[in-house]
């Protein structure tokens, strides 16, 4: 146990900012209200007291507040912390505690709670809404999609509930955690608070992977004719990326990137990565690694060999929270990833001796099929830039070509990695396979505060721009100096329905009259004019041939001048975008 700190309050809120100053939380993402009363005050004497963390963050909107704290985990592993307006703050950070929940961030949502009491205490009901805000059971709404919910209920408490939210959410399989503050109980009177110096709250360690399990993996894989990994999340560690690439190319293992992937798990030019669709290798596959991925294909499309034998790592290997998971597994390996890699490379280097040559013929052949690949995506691109409709291969594209080492990529759907090459773990991320539509802006924005240094480049449509809360996240950049390059593919609607509606029904009356209701907007907002009505730099670009040199602009506002700059690419209506 560390050593025990005491310190002078006036009351339970005081604590608590103290209790996460000594905890090493940097940052106070918050949408108030007002059971925000107590915490704000707290916040002020912080101020007067030249304390300055945690530094209070103000977010216009609780969907961008979430989205923001999980870009900032993203860049900086640090468990993000939320605070919302009791139930209908709750309600709109919802989405976001979703995408949170599916891509496993450590996000330590609270909550203030409506006053418990109708009169007689410091806080009591006052106010209207302290009657019609009140639910019977406030966590039951976020329940499916937190690992634990708990109301704080007595100032003596407050270590132990708290440490154990930043615990449980830090511990594997990372995710979400709910914390409700009634507003008693912050402004109840205290004189002092002691507490643990200690700043860590002793998460559990990952499960250890079996060795056994091990070894029969790398056996398995040395026996294979066509081995394949497919992985989706690997790299959120980005030190464990050369352990990957070590253990393809001990026996030239091809990999594949599936569906979306949301980190750079392996270096796209390396010529052991096959793209971001194992259709065509699927058939012939006779062992799968699925490393940190939750669909490695699509049942109703893709086509196994009959005789596959598919092992599944990560820390939980059986998606124990998807109520419906049935995908082949020979064996299921729990425990961290990156250990796993680590383990089988060394097993399979000592089964090396004696397959030389076939391993050597592999990698030949899967280094000619990558360069093949990269040839006919370079050409699609190109041919689409000599077109007079702009494409969301062609932004990717021209974007591939003003890449550097500074910048941070976020993609919402429309950034195609056919047509981008990422090789640098920690520059790319996407977006978490709920598919709450939104978080693309917002995240980048949290990117940018945890990683200020850095170029931060948001690609999103203008569907998921609507959806994001754009007036807030724009009041964000600017209140905070987090200037981000905002891209909107616009296609003047929402391209997914086209394309769902296309593939349910082919040859139906949506296809043959080219009516598709709930899909297109039929107006076409300026959104250059969002950022602009921040102090930000907007503009519109209509032609392929105009796009790289408004780009450059774009990024000159941002790097040079400090600003938000937004480019709003008019695409019409396309169909389809993403990886595939």
């Amino acid at each position: 146990m560390s050593p025990r700190k005491t310190v002078s309050v006036e009351n339970t809120a005081q604590a608590y900012l103290e209790l996460l100053r000594a905890m090493g939380v940097k940052y106070f993402f918050g949408n108030a209200g007002t059971d925000f009363a107590s915490l704000i005050d707290s916040f002020a004497k912080f101020a007067t007291e030249g304390k300055r963390t945690p530094t209070p963050i103000q977010v216009p909107h609780e969907f961008c507040a979430v989205s923001m704290a999980h870009g900032y985990h993203l860049v900086t592993g640090e468990p993000p912390l939320v605070m919302v307006h009791t139930t209908v703050g709750t309600a709109n950070a919802l989405c976001g505690l979703i995408n949170a929940a599916r891509a496993n961030i450590p996000l330590i949502l609270t909550a203030g709670r409506t006053p418990i009491t109708e009169a007689g205490r410091l806080g009591s009901r006052d106010l209207l809404i302290h009657w019609a805000q009140e639910s019977f059971d406030q966590a039951s709404m976020v329940r499916e999609y937190v690992k634990w919910d708990y109301e704080l209920r007595t100032f003596d408490q407050l270590e132990t509930v708290v440490r154990r939210a930043f615990a449980i959410a830090m511990s594997e399989p990372k995710g979400p955690v709910y914390l409700t503050l009634p507003r008693e109980v912050l402004a109840e009177t205290h004189t002092e608070f002691s507490f643990h110096e200690a700043s860590t709250s002793a998460p559990t360690s990952p499960p250890f992977p079996d060795p056994a399990r091990i070894t029969e993996t790398a056996r398995l894989l040395a026996e294979a004719a066509y081995p394949l990994i497919i992985t989706r999340t690997y790299g959120r560690n980005v030190a464990a990326v050369p352990a990957l690439v070590a253990l393809a190319e001990t026996f030239a293992i091809p990999v594949i990137e599936y569906p979306f992937p949301a980190h750079v798990n392996f270096p796209a030019n390396h010529p052991l990565h096959l793209g971001f669709d194992p259709g065509t290798l699927l058939p012939k596959a006779d062992i799968i690694v699925v490393l940190d991925c939750d669909v490695p294909w699509a049942p109703s499309v893709h086509k196994l060999n009959d005789q596959v034998q598919v092992i599944h790592i990560g820390v939980d290997p059986l998606h124990s929270r998807y109520p419906i998971w049935g995908f082949p597994t020979t064996l299921a390996i729990s425990g961290d990833s990156a250990i796993a890699v680590s383990q089988l490379t060394t097993a399979l280097r000592n089964l090396r001796s004696g397959r030389e040559q076939p391993i050597a013929h592999r990698y030949a052949r899967l280094h000619k099929e990558h360069d093949t690949l990269r040839v006919a995506w370079r050409n699609d691109a190109e041919e689409k830039g000599r077109s007079q409709l702009l494409t969301f291969e062609w932004v990717s594209y021209c974007l591939n070509q003003l890449k550097d080492d500074d910048m941070i990529f976020v993609n919402e759907y429309d950034l195609s990695l056919r047509h981008i090459e990422f090789t640098t773990p920690g520059s790319y991320f996407g977006f978490s396979p709920a598919g709450g539509l939104g978080w693309g802006v917002g995240g980048a924005l949290g990117v940018k505060l945890g990683a200020p240094d850095r170029t931060v480049i948001s690609v999103v449509g203008d569907g998921t721009y609507v959806f994001g809360g754009p007036s807030a996240c724009h009041m964000v950049s600017a209140m905070y100096n987090l200037p981000v390059l905002t891209i909107v593919c616009n296609n003047g609607g929402w391209g997914a329905t086209q394309m769902a509606t296309r593939g349910v029904h082919p040859q139906g009356w949506a296809v043959r009259t080219e009516n598709f209701p709930f899909g297109r907007f039929g107006v076409q907002p300026a959104y250059e004019m969002f950022a602009q009505a921040c102090g930000g730099y907007g503009e519109v670009v209509h032609t392929p041939q105009e796009l790289p040199s408004a780009l450059r602009r774009a990024l000159r506002v941002v790097r040079e001048e400090k600003r938000q700059a937004l480019v709003n690419v008019d695409c019409g209506n396309v169909r389809g975008f993403g990886v595939s």
